[in-house]
């Protein structure tokens, strides 16, 4: 078995994947792709990835892109048992859902922030803190139970809680707007996985947000 996985840690989805890897202790080898420095758009890269993204994983002579695709195929094949990835149908139909959530919804908030202020110089408009805002309702109201898809801590929870965090350093989680949110974000923050996994990329992710908001203004 020979792993390869292309990332940069800014990426949340590339946390999450990240995650996953420590969770099945799994041998990786790492190559960092740093899109902000366009890194991805190389023709060695794009030969790999045509769509250029990361998280990229290379399993010998197989390439999969896209982060839930990753996790849910080193889960299928590398995991000893469904602790992170329910195999009863219903229990994986609302973590699935939860994964389409994150495309949909968390992620895209997240990119609508981020690419103008970063990428295109300019400062946010009101419509894309309202699609953030948006997000966390939704989250609010999905975070009824201890974890996103019930009482067992899944990959829903690691790939959303990757994105929440990013959301939550260009606007922060209210305590009093929106509780359940909160309370499952700090339920999250208190792992030392996320601490090890998660915490330095999305730190990342923040200050480069700033600092560019603070030339803007």
């Amino acid at each position: 078995m020979v792993l390869t996985l292309y990332k940069y840690d800014l990426s949340p989805p590339v946390r999450s994947v990240l995650w996953v890897i420590e969770a099945l202790k799994l041998p990786v080898q790492f190559v960092e792709v740093n899109f902000l420095k366009n890194e991805h758009l190389t023709e060695e890269f794009k030969k790999i990835n045509p769509q250029h993204t990361v998280p990229t994983l290379v399993d010998d002579d197989f390439v999969l892109a896209d982060s839930h695709a990753i996790i849910t195929y080193l889960l299928n094949k590398y995991g000893k048992d469904d602790f992170l990835y329910p195999a009863e149908p219903k229990l994986r139909a609302i973590v699935e859902q939860r994964l389409h959530f994150d495309s949909g919804i968390l992620f895209p908030a997240i990119r609508g922030a981020f690419g103008p202020v970063v990428f295109q110089g300019r400062r946010n408009s009101q419509e894309e803190f309202d699609k953030i805002k948006a997000a966390y309702e939704f989250t609010e109201q999905f975070a009824t139970n201890t974890w996103l898809a019930g009482d067992q801590f899944t990959i829903a929870d690691i790939c959303c809680v990757t994105s929440v965090s990013s959301l939550d350093e260009i606007i922060p989680i209210d305590a009093k707007t929106y509780p359940n949110l909160y309370a499952w974000f700090k339920r999250c923050s208190e792992l030392d996985i996320y601490k090890s996994k998660n915490v330095p990329g999305n730190k990342e992710l923040g200050d480069v947000y700033r600092s560019k908001v603070a030339t803007l203004q």
